[in-house]
């Protein structure tokens, strides 16, 4: 099954310039949705994980799916002021903005084994302020993987030596 006939287009989305990749077309398909999770699995065989972190609000779909395949928890990561208990924080630049986002501070005990998922890599910022907060909580980052990657914006390199996967790119 090519999983990128269940990705849509959507030019000049958030802003004009930039050509979103909506992935509700992929959520509504249980045959690509069961297809796409068995490949994020496929790459997480003999590795040891203990939580699963989701990245608002698109890496909860999928972020949840691993957490629950993998039967380790799930840690959402947020936007400000959207998690009820004290929280830490990272700041980065988006291709269109800057923006933050929060843990909860007993999210992560030191030595966890962290997979880190998003819906999108860009231009890296949002998964580079994620692995921040992993590392600074005292965690290992096992793996940061993505739906999907957008190769020219080289968001790659800004991710360092961290494992990682996208299940398709673009």
């Amino acid at each position: 099954m090519s999983l990128k006939k269940y990705i849509r287009d959507v030019q000049d989305f958030p802003k004009e310039g930039i050509l979103f990749k909506d992935i509700t077309p992929l959520l509504l398909n249980p045959k690509a949705r069961i297809e796409c999770l068995e490949v994020l699995l496929s790459q997480l065989k003999d590795k040891k994980i203990d939580k699963v972190i989701g990245v608002e609000s698109r890496g909860f779909f999928f972020g949840i799916l691993l957490a629950e395949s993998l039967n380790v928890g799930f840690i959402p990561v947020r936007k400000p002021k959207k998690l009820p208990f004290e929280t830490i924080s990272a700041s980065y630049d988006l291709e269109y903005g800057t923006d933050t986002l929060e843990i909860h501070i007993d999210a992560i005990q030191k030595g966890d084994k962290i997979l880190i998922h998003d819906d999108v890599l860009a231009t890296g910022g949002t998964a580079k302020a994620v692995c921040e907060l992993v590392e600074r909580l005292g965690g290992e980052i096992v793996q940061v993987n993505f739906l999907m990657e957008i190769t020219f914006l080289k968001g790659r390199e800004k991710l360092g030596n961290n494992e990682l996967f996208s299940a398709m790119t673009y």
